[in-house]
C-alpha cells in the first residue's frame, strides 16, 4: 500500500481488525519512510461492476459516490454514519449478486430510493426530488401526496 503522505510504496500493517458488521477489515498502517500512520479499509469485491448511464456512457461503479449521495440525502437527519455505511454496503452487495457486470443507473437509483424509504422519509423525498427531477412545488406535492396514500 502506498503512503498517502510521502508516496513510499511499502507500508507496514500495525493492526488489523474486522469492522462491526464483519464486511470490511480496518488496517492501521505505518510508513517506514516518513513515520506517518494512516488507516485503510479492505472489503470483498465479488465482481467488477460498471454503471450504464441513461446516455449510454459506462463508468466503473463507485461506492464512494453512492455513499456521498446517501450522505447528502441524510444531511442533518438523525441517522449515524455507521448506518449509512451499512446501507451502502447492502446496496453494493445486492448489485454484485444481480449477476450482471453492467448495471443501469436506474437500478441503482431505485435501490437507493427503496433503502431511503425504509430509513428516513425526509431523506427519501430529498433524494427523490433530484432523482425524479422535480421542477416545481407541485411535483413535491404530488410525490408526498402519493406517499400518504400508500401508507393508508
Amino acid at each position: 500500500m502506498r503512503c498517502p503522505f510521502c508516496g513510499h510504496d511499502d507500508t507496514q500493517v500495525k493492526d488489523s481488525r474486522p469492522t462491526e458488521e464483519n464486511a470490511t477489515i480496518r488496517r492501521r498502517r505505518l510508513c517506514p519512510e516518513c513515520s506517518s500512520r494512516f488507516t485503510t479499509f479492505e472489503r470483498v469485491q465479488l465482481r467488477e461492476l460498471s454503471v450504464t448511464k441513461s446516455n449510454g456512457d459506462k463508468t466503473p461503479f463507485d461506492r464512494e459516490k453512492l455513499l456521498r449521495s446517501l450522505k447528502i440525502a441524510l444531511r442533518k437527519r438523525p441517522v449515524d454514519e455507521d448506518r449509512m455505511e451499512r446501507v451502502a454496503n447492502g446496496i453494493q452487495r445486492r448489485l454484485e449478486t444481480l449477476g450482471e457486470n453492467e448495471i443501469p443507473t436506474k437500478v441503482i437509483g431505485e435501490m437507493v430510493m427503496e433503502a431511503l424509504s425504509e430509513l428516513d422519509q425526509v431523506a427519501f423525498v430529498r433524494f427523490a426530488s433530484v432523482y425524479r427531477n422535480f421542477r416545481e412545488a407541485k411535483d413535491f406535492e404530488a410525490f408526498v401526496g402519493k406517499l400518504g396514500s400508500d401508507n393508508d
